[in-house]
């Protein structure tokens, strides 16, 4: 069956935008109010010294446009998420990227000045109050010191903002809009369009003829164009490294660190500790050899459930219902907030023809957080669900209690919230669960949530370090260098299964590539939402968490992380949650050995 166009979609069950901007004139008229208020920073080079008074005009000035800014973009990005061939939608980003990049190129001066005012200067300016929500900026532009070029050098790096985005663009495209894939043959013989939203529940299949042939078919259609993706991949990975070397950094991992004032260490110990608990995963992928009956584990195994007949559908309204049950525990408040979210339309439900892949969550200062997902009414779309509200209303507390300057929380800190919530839904379904085969299934979604969330997003952290490094070492970046180098690392992350050469082109499809070192956060956020939720359970007291998610971006993340009980400096918190891995595995077996 083909999917739907956009417009025969059931408006109950799509975002309405029309809470940023009622019509696409008031859009238009904020465009302008934005690029007017643009115009009024560039007169304020070489102001910024003066004096304190001088220093608050201009930061207002420009928080003010980006303030104005922001909105216009997430309107017109949010539209054409929902329609990545909607020719409107692709011209209203178009220009809102360029306002973005106008404003960007005009303050790129500011910096360079507030580095130039003395310390002693600058720190008795910062006495003044009125500068009080200024002062975490201020502490992360002296930070980045030896970073920051001269004024016009970071013009004409800011003016480069809008091709940096080209590869990230391109992949969106071909990925979202220009591939297509073939027909498979179903479970029970019937031809279905595969789709990326429906290959999800295909990898899932008990039928491995379907499974295999879904991997087949799925990965076939990218390595048809593995070197136009190799290529705009390649593009990306230029971009970061030419970033990262012309602001004196080291590498394009450390600079990407940087910016959450994080330590290489905390990546390198990451990796380290997974490679530690390697032999656990060996272990668990036995277990679904034998679980699944077969002489060889094959890749295309490693989504198929474990426990047979297993009746758990689960319709979007259901998944409301569960996900409420299950986040009880974070109080009244936090419940209203999940109504507000399901009654509000602040959530694009069901896949259609050209909707962005996958699923997310976006902030809109000062009106509410929005939520995309393709859900095909599985217990996966469920936990998914889970999982944006999570990042959704950490938005809207953050949003709720700071200042636009402070509210926007970092990288590293943004998949704690969302997983509190998916961990927080495991124990409630284990917690009533009674039958002994519905619990192995809930076990082994946990277990694979570690498996896909710890192993293989370090598997996926691991190869953008490996990437950028062999660009930085003088290799080329072409589809068979990058299929080889992911091949190496599925044998090493998932020894004792085969390791299929269909697998070898999964990097291709990978949109978070194009952030670079983003991916390796949602295992440390992983480690750390199992850590939070386990105190809020032991305790009864979520109060430290739920302060967590006001803090939006007034600390860096380390920080306020401790907040909520997590010190990712030192290893504890990744080593006991590989404890629990290892813990569950082993009620997994007892439970299926009953």
């Amino acid at each position: 069956m083909a999917l739907k166009n956009r417009k025969e979609m059931d408006p109950r069950y799509m975002w309405d935008l029309s809470h940023i901007y009622p019509t696409r004139d008031a859009w238009e008229k904020a465009y302008q109010e934005a690029e007017a208020l643009t115009n009024q920073i560039p007169p304020l080079a070489g102001t910024l010294g003066a004096s304190a008074d001088s220093l608050l005009h201009a930061l207002d000035t420009i928080f003010a446009a980006s303030r104005a800014m922001m909105p216009v973009y997430l309107y017109a990005s949010l539209n054409k998420s929902g329609d990545q061939g909607d020719s409107e939608a692709q011209e209203l980003e178009a220009r809102a990227i360029n306002l973005l990049v106008k404003g960007s190129t005009a303050v790129s001066f500011a910096e360079p000045e507030i580095l130039a005012i003395p310390e002693e200067t600058l720190a008795a300016y910062l006495q003044d109050e009125r500068l009080a929500t200024y002062r975490q900026y201020i502490r992360n532009v002296t930070r980045a010191r030896s970073h920051t070029l001269d004024a016009e050098r970071e013009r004409m790096l800011a003016m480069l903002g809008d091709a940096a985005e080209s590869p990230s663009n391109s992949f969106d495209m071909l990925e979202a809009v220009d591939i297509t894939f073939p027909e498979i043959t179903g479970e029970n013989d019937e031809k279905v369009a595969l789709t990326h939203g429906n290959f999800g529940v295909f990898r899932e299949s008990k039928d491995r003829r379907v499974r295999r042939e879904a991997f087949e078919t799925y990965f076939g259609e990218f390595r048809k164009y593995q070197n136009t993706l190799a290529a705009m991949y390649a593009g990306s990975v230029k971009f970061d490294c030419y970033y990262a070397k012309v602001r004196n950094f080291d590498s394009a991992l450390s600079r990407a660190l940087f910016a959450s004032n994080v330590p290489v260490s905390v990546y390198d110990s990451l990796v380290e500790a997974i490679h530690d608990g390697l032999p656990t995963m060996r272990r668990y992928l036995d277990l679904r050899r034998r679980v699944l009956g077969l002489e060889e584990l094959h890749l295309y195994d490693l989504y198929a459930p474990m426990v047979d007949d297993i009746d758990f559908k689960m319709p979007y309204e259901d998944a409301q219902d569960l996900v409420k049950k299950a986040l009880a525990p974070l109080g009244e408040e936090y419940t209203a907030l999940l109504d507000k979210a399901f009654q509000g339309k602040w959530i694009d439900v069901y896949e259609n023809h050209g909707k962005t892949t996958g699923a997310f969550s976006c902030g809109v200062y000062g009106v509410h957080p929005y939520v995309l997902l393709n859900y095909t009414d599985t217990l996966d779309d469920a936990f998914t669900l889970a999982h944006e509200l999570g990042h959704a209303l950490h938005s809207y507390k953050s949003s709720e209690t700071q200042d636009y300057v402070n509210h926007d929380y970092h990288i590293l800190v943004a998949e704690v919230a969302s997983t509190v919530n998916e961990v927080l839904l495991t124990k409630y379904l284990l917690s009533v669960e009674t039958d002994s085969r519905r619990r192995a299934y809930i076990l082994n979604h946990f277990l694979e949530g570690f498996r896909t969330t710890v192993f293989r997003q370090t598997l996926f952290a691991e190869f953008e370090r490996r990437a950028h490094e062999m660009y930085e070492s003088g290799t080329p970046l072409t589809a068979q260098s990058l299929s080889a180098e992911y091949h190496a690392l599925n044998d090493l992350y998932y020894a004792g299964a085969v390791n299929d050469e269909t697998m070898d082109i999964e990097w291709a499809r990978i949109p978070h590539f194009y952030n670079a070192f983003y991916v390796y956060q949602y295992a440390t956020g992983f480690c750390s939402a199992v850590a939070i939720a386990n105190d809020i359970l032991t305790t009864g007291d979520a109060s430290r968490y739920l302060r967590f998610l006001t803090t939006g971006g007034s600390d860096y993340p380390l920080e306020e992380l401790k907040i909520a009980g997590v010190d990712l400096t030192k290893p504890d918190t990744v080593e006991s949650a590989l404890k629990v891995f290892s813990e569950t595995l082993d009620e997994m077996e007892k439970v299926l050995g009953k």
